[in-house]
This record gives C-alpha cells, sequence and structure tokens, in this order.
C-alpha cells in the first residue's frame, strides 16, 4: 500500500513538473511571435496622432514616418476573419518597412465614416507621400503584396 501511494505522488509530481516545463515554452513562444507580427489595433486618439489628425486640417497629411496598411474590419465579418491572418503574417514580412494597424467599425464608428467605410473589409493603403487607396473586400495576400510592393515601397 505505502509502495503505491509513493508511485502514485511520483506520477503525480512528474505530470506537474512536465506541464509547468510545457506552459513555460509555450509563452516564450508566444512572445516571440507577437513581436515579429504584429498588427495594431487603433482607435480615434491613436489614429489622430500615428496617422492623420483630421480634426486639424482637412487636407491629407499623413504623419507617420514608414508607409501604413489600415484595415478596416469587424469582428463578425467572415472577409475580415479570412484577411486577419495574411495581415498578420505580411506584418512580420514587412516589419521595420509598412506598419500594419487595425480598426473595429464597431467600436470606431466615426473613423469608419470619416472613410466612408460601407463595406468590409476594406484595406486603407497610405504611402508615406502621397494619396492613400482604398481596396474593398477580401483580397488575396498576392493582391495585397501587390499594392505593397507597388504602391507603398516604391522608389
Amino acid at each position: 500500500m505505502k509502495k503505491l501511494k509513493s508511485l502514485l505522488i511520483m506520477a503525480v509530481a512528474l505530470v506537474l513538473v512536465s506541464c509547468s516545463m510545457s506552459a513555460k515554452s509555450e509563452k516564450k513562444d508566444t512572445g516571440d511571435t507577437k513581436s515579429q507580427d504584429e498588427v495594431i489595433a487603433l482607435n480615434k486618439a491613436e489614429f489622430l496622432s500615428k496617422v492623420f489628425n483630421y480634426e486639424k486640417s482637412k487636407k491629407w497629411a499623413y504623419t507617420g514616418d514608414k508607409p501604413c496598411v489600415i484595415d478596416f474590419y469587424a469582428d463578425w465579418c467572415g472577409p475580415c476573419r479570412q484577411v486577419a491572418p495574411i495581415m498578420k503574417e505580411l506584418a512580420g514580412e514587412y516589419k521595420g518597412k509598412v506598419i500594419f494597424y487595425k480598426i473595429n467599425v464597431d467600436n470606431e464608428k466615426e473613423l469608419a465614416a470619416t472613410f466612408g467605410v460601407q463595406s468590409i473589409p476594406m484595406i486603407l493603403f497610405i504611402p508615406k507621400n502621397g494619396t492613400p487607396q482604398a481596396s474593398l473586400g477580401a483580397m488575396p495576400k498576392e493582391q495585397i503584396v501587390e499594392k505593397i510592393t507597388g504602391l507603398l515601397l516604391k522608389k
């Protein structure tokens, strides 16, 4: 009976140790991934300071130091959910060259109205200098890459 108790205690101890080890490694991996491919959620105040302050000026003037892509989306939108992982992947691929933002149209109705968002997803491509271009609907990764390379990263 004592042997069975000590065997059971050892088994429980081993399970606890192995669970705590795997939990630590998962946290480390998740942190590394987030830093590599981050899409930044914007609210109105952040948009005004990082992208364009339309309350001060009606003439377009991008305030960022790198070109950016803004995904106007909603949590309930199926095509938006299809685009989200593509945006996250591209954020990692273009890290340091292009900033990726997302704006939830349900939470930021004023921003959506300001840009005339009537259909989602709507992706706004904003070059460092020049006029932004919008694309409506879910786009495959290849089309988004074409827009980024042709509009945002052209020399």
